[in-house]
């Protein structure tokens, strides 16, 4: 029996991650969820929000929009999402500038049934996740 999972994130761009974990815990639209080796197969959606992936004592941030998770037999979690970002990667300046646009064009919206006012939620929604994990990132120690 494995006792790590084969990890792969992958985004319209790019394969963002592909390796072995010991645990990954991931935002679902039904709640967080931790996944272990040979955990029970499913498929879920992902809401924007903090991946954590473990490996030993490390741990690895991601900021990941929506998408969509499935857990495979033999140890394998699959995640397509529209966006995902290490921590590392992130620019927290360019991260609060689009939060701040995001916030300031949602107060302009005043009807909720508006399809821009969801898709500037969810914008925005992407942007503090973003700045989550960047902020969380750089307050750690250097591995």
């Amino acid at each position: 029996m494995p006792k790590s999972i084969k990890v792969k994130i992958v985004t319209p761009e790019r394969i963002i991650l592909q390796e072995e974990y010991n645990e990954a815990i991931i935002p679902t639209t039904a709640g967080e969820i931790g996944v272990l080796a040979n955990h029970t197969p499913l498929v879920s959606g992902i809401q924007p929000g903090e991946i954590r992936l473990k490996k030993g004592d490390h741990t690895t941030f991601l900021a990941i929009s929506s998408g969509f998770i499935e857990v495979r037999p033999n140890s394998k979690v699959v995640i397509l999402a529209d966006t995902a970002e290490r921590a590392e990667e992130i620019d927290l300046e360019r991260a609060e500038e689009a939060r701040a646009r995001a916030e300031a064009m949602l107060k302009e919206k005043t009807q909720a049934e508006d399809i821009d006012y969801a898709r500037l939620q969810s914008q925005l929604d992407k942007e503090l996740a973003r700045l989550k994990v960047g902020r969380k990132y750089k307050k750690l120690p250097l591995q």
